[in-house]
């Protein structure tokens, strides 16, 4: 069951809260419709629902706050609007993806295909879904966890009456088997046509909680709607020939040419006009409605007094003619006073004995909503995995990067005057990067720019989950890319330079060890700071100015510290180290030690090296103003 208390939206510039004191349940094995007209604060308390906005009241999802159900997505699907995702990715890809963020395993991913009909149209790409498809995909990403409970905002909007047959029999099914659905509604006719509960608002409060049966006969009436060039003139004549037969009809003009006739049918408005000559372009009958009614005025304080307490009428559920019992400590008759035996206090004044009553009668305030936390995907290396390779992005980007590589490995091995390292990974002279390294930083850029452009995490609070294990997938992801990007650079340009130069061009350095580590440092150096500088800035450009700007920026100056004639050197530290550490390690710890220190003594590896410190620091303090949970 689904109990909402109290929620009150935060109001926003001296404004009337969207959502003003709501409570309603919805009950499992329903469909509950909750009705309202576009503004009246539906979507607001949904989101005040799943915490997403800040407010005040509680709610219940079986007995349960949502920001203390382990995995929410098991427990509520939610379909807020258009399956957020990158248009490139084909519908089975983006389940496949969700799946890792519900943590269900893939093959959850097909089940859901078919169930919504979506079988034959597993690679078509969301950029080139309709309407009725995209909402199809949304309720199957709800569905993935097997959700008990469904919260749905307006899921039928832009549907033909076809797609809403078919998207009301598969929530009718979900009830039958013990769930509870909650869907927005705007139409009150398609409510009662569809849910067994309407919940109806007006104005954030409210107005009506009634089952289906009830709503159509209170709000629903037949009507006579008319249309004709002479509405004023037959709308008089048919309220004159009802006076006189003394029958109960009510005109309502509408705007424009347009009647609505209450108590009365197509043939007697049509004789009426064709007795007196009228002509009319449109009679039918139809269900029209009547309006919400308007919610109980909350009571004013007189200037200078305190607000008084919540009278009888504000509680529909509570009898008018039942009176509330006294409080606790006030008196039944607030002009008698106790004997002395039985109270030494003072006798208390109306006014105190009021303020008491008051005080005692008020409900208590409820509880602050704060938005909750964005969460992680529970299977956070699987969903990195398939963001990376579920668009063709990657693909391209790694294709231009080799063969831009290779053309230039051949330009300059022409020219003859670059040296093997430089020549091996395509880097000239002016460019501040090699290829691939540019490569490596714009795929690590994409990491979190990506997300915060299609944000499928948490599209509902347009932001990314700042969470460790979050993080360290992206990093381990785009630490193997740059890898396996730096490997396969070097192997296709060999080749290449190996296939129109001959064999003695390309020939193995005796230091290739120490040449290995450094090209690995770099491309990994990159791809790491055009991540965090993309999740720093929520950009990917700012990623990629983030990659350029440490050749081109950060370089020059390390350059000029190290290069000043007070340096001191740092040869021998690895065996000092061994002499203090009470820890022995291999020989072996010393030659990666050394090597590593020799990469960092280079201005190059200096820069990158304070590069990514310097972000890494930024990261973390922007994560911790914004309440991040590590």
């Amino acid at each position: 069951m689904l109990q909402a208390i109290g929620l009150t939206s935060t109001p926003r510039r001296d404004r009337p809260p969207e959502v003003d004191d709501l409570t309603f349940e919805a009950r499992p094995g329903l469909i509950t419709a909750l009705l309202g007209a576009p503004g009246s604060g539906k979507t607001m308390a949904l989101r005040l629902m799943l915490e997403l906005e800040p407010g005040r009241g509680v709610t219940y999802f079986r007995g349960r706050q949502l920001h203390k159900v382990a995995h929410p997505a098991r427990e509520v699907g939610t379909l807020l609007g258009d399956v957020p995702g990158h248009p490139a990715r084909t519908v089975r890809g983006q389940l496949r993806l969700m799946c890792a963020v519900a943590g269900v395993p893939a093959a959850r991913a097909e089940e859901m295909l078919h169930v919504v009909g979506l079988d034959g149209l597993g690679d078509q790409r969301l950029g080139t879904l309709s309407v009725g498809m995209d909402r199809r995909l949304g309720l199957a990403a709800a569905l993935l966890g097997d959700p008990h409970t469904l919260l749905l905002d307006e899921p039928a909007e832009g549907l033909s009456p076809r797609e809403n047959n078919w998207l009301y029999g598969l929530l009718r099914g979900h009830a039958q088997h013990g769930g509870t659905v909650l869907c927005t509604f705007a139409d009150p006719k398609e409510a009662a046509r569809v849910a067994d509960r309407v919940v109806t608002i007006d104005g954030g409060r409210l107005v009506a909680d009634q089952d289906a049966t009830e709503f159509a006969r209170t709000r629903l009436r037949p009507r006579v709607a008319v249309a004709t060039p002479h509405a004023a003139r037959l709308g008089a004549l048919v309220s004159r020939e009802a006076r006189a037969a003394r029958r109960s009809v009510e005109v309502v003009a509408e705007d424009g040419n347009h009647l609505s006739v209450y108590g009365t049918t197509c043939a007697e408005v049509g004789e009426t006009a064709f007795r007196h000559g009228v002509l009319v372009h449109r009679l039918t009958e139809e269900t029209g409605d009547t309006g919400p009614t308007a919610p109980p005025p909350r009571p004013t304080p007189p200037p200078g007094r305190d607000a008084s307490p919540p009278l009888a009428s504000d509680h529909p559920r509570q009898s008018d003619s039942q009176p509330l019992s006294p409080p606790p400590g006030s008196f039944a008759n607030p002009g008698a006073c106790p004997s002395p035996s039985q109270d030494a206090r003072p006798c208390p004044t109306p006014a105190s004995t009021s303020r008491a009553a008051a005080a005692a009668t008020a409900p208590a305030p409820h509880p602050p909503i704060t938005p909750a936390l964005p969460r992680t995907p529970l299977r956070p290396l699987r969903y990195e995995l398939r963001r990376l390779l579920g668009v063709r992005t990657t693909y391209l980007l790694v294709g231009a990067v080799l063969v831009a590589s290779v053309a230039l490995a051949v330009v300059l091995g022409r020219a003859g005057h670059t040296t093997l390292p430089h020549l091996a990974v395509a880097w000239p002279g002016l460019l501040p990067l090699p290829p691939a390294a540019i490569g490596a930083g714009v795929l690590g850029a994409l990491a979190f720019g990506e997300e915060y452009r299609y944000p499928a995490l948490a599209a509902d609070r347009g932001t990314v989950p700042r969470r460790l294990g979050l993080l360290l997938a992206k990093l381990a992801v785009s630490a193997a890319t740059a890898l396996l990007l730096a490997v396969l650079t070097v192997a296709l340009d060999a080749q290449a330079l190996r296939l129109v130069y001959g064999g003695d061009l390309v020939r193995i350095p005796p230091d290739w060890p120490s040449l290995a580590a450094s090209w690995a440092g770099l491309t990994v150096g990159c791809a790491w700071a055009g991540l965090l500088a993309s999740g720093i800035f929520r950009a990917t450009a700012a990623g990629l100015a983030a990659v350029l700007a440490v050749p081109v920026a950060v370089v020059p100056l390390v350059q000029k510290a190290l290069s000043a004639p007070q340096a001191r050197s740092v040869v021998g530290l690895p065996a000092r180290l061994r002499d203090v550490a009470w820890l022995r390690w291999p020989h072996m710890l010393d030659n990666g030690l050394a090597a590593a220190l020799h990469l960092l003594a280079r201005p190059q590896g200096a820069a990158l090296a304070l590069s990514l410190s310097v972000l890494l620091c930024a990261y973390v303090v922007t994560g911790l103003r914004g309440r991040a949970r590590w």
